[in-house]
């Protein structure tokens, strides 16, 4: 198993893995007023509706409950909701530290928190802030450019990621520079319809990513809609990791086989811990 580990250490130095942040990387963080960080669809769920459960229907999965809200209370409230959790505070975790450590140029991080951009507050990096439902225009991300001295982002061409020494790409959204979330499955289905069509991401990460391996952090398919927004995500991969020690359900299984993922068995905790 330390073999496998240093292997993965090597490929995120040398660039040619990529690391994928999702909700499970943050099971047992606490904010610093002893809340649970949310971690999976289930405690999403309670952190949206005041710690309660929802139906079953509902529980089903985050945005299908996060639907619920906005038809009854309006997307701006659902914004203000998102924000309002994700703002927060609690300290990055010992993984973002590490990997943000190993400086890899892109990141993919699915999470709408702020901890990356926390820990790259004095480095020059590119953000990539995921839009849905937006008019007039089909790409569904701004690319933003931050500047250390003044600690802000202004919104920039593309062109600028051919010579960005870091990329962050943040495709459901973030509370920085301005809250906009990818959260209802209303957002989820016109990001993902235009994902399909090319429009979810850069033309030139569509280049870079190509034959770059994955490394799965926290992350689970055993809903359609990470599944899918995974597959977008990673087109033309090589391959790469997946972190769990979970019996892994059917569909999980098909999507691992079928982009040649290799499972890496042990718990996040266990994996953090041999990592660090």
């Amino acid at each position: 198993m330390d073999t496998i580990i240093e292997t993965i250490k090597k490929e995120l130095r040398n660039q040619t893995t990529i690391p994928y942040f999702a909700l499970g990387v943050f099971e047992g963080i606490m904010t610093k007023e002893g809340e649970a960080v949310p971690y999976n669809s289930d405690s999403l769920i309670f952190a949206m509706n005041d710690g309660r459960a929802m139906s079953p229907r509902l529980m089903f999965e985050y945005s299908r409950a996060a639907m619920h809200i906005e038809q009854r209370r309006g997307v701006e409230y659902m914004t203000q909701l998102i924000n309002h959790i994700y703002t927060k505070p609690f300290e990055p975790t010992q993984l973002h530290r590490a990997i943000a450590d190993m400086s890899p140029r892109y990141i993919v991080d699915t999470n709408r928190d702020t901890k990356l951009q926390e820990l790259f507050a004095y480095t020059p990096h590119v953000l990539i802030i995921g839009k849905s439902r937006i008019m007039g225009h089909l790409n569904r991300y701004e690319v933003y450019e931050y500047d250390v001295e003044n600690q802000k982002y202004f919104l920039v061409d593309d062109e600028v990621l051919e010579t960005a020494e870091k990329i962050l790409f943040k495709p459901m959204g973030s509370p920085l520079p301005n809250p906009s979330f990818v959260i209802s499955d209303a957002d989820y289905v016109d990001w993902l319809t235009e994902a399909m069509g090319g429009f979810a991401v850069p033309k030139i990460l569509k280049t870079y990513r190509k034959a770059k391996k994955y490394l799965f952090l926290g992350t689970s398919f055993d809903h359609d809609t990470d599944r899918m927004v995974a597959n977008e995500l990673s087109l033309d991969l090589e391959g790469g990791y997946v972190i769990t020690d979970k019996e892994l359900g059917k569909k999980e299984k098909k999507f691992i086989e079928k982009h040649h993922l290799e499972v890496v068995p042990m718990s996040l905790s266990e994996f953090i811990k041999a990592f660090v």
